[in-house]
């Protein structure tokens, strides 16, 4: 199989192409930069890997939790691309993402994986391996008050990702926590090697059904509906 995945849901943008087992990724630093980056270099990638986006056979995106534009921006073009390719699409949780660039890296699990959501809050989520390119969940992804966590996973080794800003939080809770790893960021190779299996499986879901996963719909929401009550 031939899968294109796209990651931009935190400052990074990173598209990645995985060709029969050989993975050929671009990725870079990119703050709210994706929206103007990331075709240019789908278009490159696939010219580096010298085939046309009429063999891809996936689509793979990085469904969030995350920054809200960057996530919309990697479902926008997916949508586009697979409405034009008439292909399958699969989101990945960005947090899992960032959790096997992390088993990449070397961090022992089970590890906990958290991004700084803004308003002094935390993305979370816990996971370890559970084989070849497959994660377990140990604690499904949520967005949680770093003086207000959820209850974690026993046995957790370390963390990894922008939420390390409230360390010293996650610590006082897990002192295992001091090991983080504060360089860790989804990318878009680790979405295409979670979403390959799944793609081979047959569980890809049309265009239509890529939908970002946001964790703050409710807080949007809820802002919204007490602007309309303001007079």
């Amino acid at each position: 199989m031939k899968i294109l995945a796209i990651e931009t849901a935190t400052e990074t943008c990173s598209v990645a192409l995985l060709d029969n087992g050989r993975l050929l990724e671009q990725f870079e630093l990119a703050p709210r930069r994706q929206t103007e980056r990331v075709l240019p270099m789908v278009a490159s990638l696939l010219a580096e890997a010298g085939i046309s986006r009429h063999q891809l056979d996936g689509i793979a995106f990085g469904q969030g939790p995350g920054a809200f534009t960057g996530v919309r921006v990697a479902v926008a073009v997916t949508q586009g691309l697979a409405f034009a390719l008439d292909r399958p699409v699969m989101g990945i949780s960005t947090l899992a993402s960032a959790a096997l660039a992390a088993l990449d890296r070397g961090l022992d699990a089970p590890l906990l994986i958290a991004f700084d959501a803004r308003m002094d809050e935390l993305y979370l989520g816990a996971y370890r391996s559970a084989g070849t390119d497959r994660l377990e969940v140990l604690l499904p992804d949520c967005l949680a008050h770093p003086q207000a966590l959820p209850v974690l996973p026993k046995g957790l080794r370390g963390g990894a990702g922008s939420g390390g800003v409230h360390r010293a939080a996650l610590q006082a809770v897990e002192p295992a926590l001091a090991n983080w790893d504060e360089t860790i960021h989804p990318r878009a190779g680790t979405v295409a090697r979670l979403a390959a299996p799944r793609l081979a499986a047959g569980e890809g879901v049309p265009a239509e059904q890529a939908l970002p996963v946001y964790l703050r719909d409710r807080v949007v929401h809820t802002k919204a509906a007490q602007a309309r009550k303001t007079p």
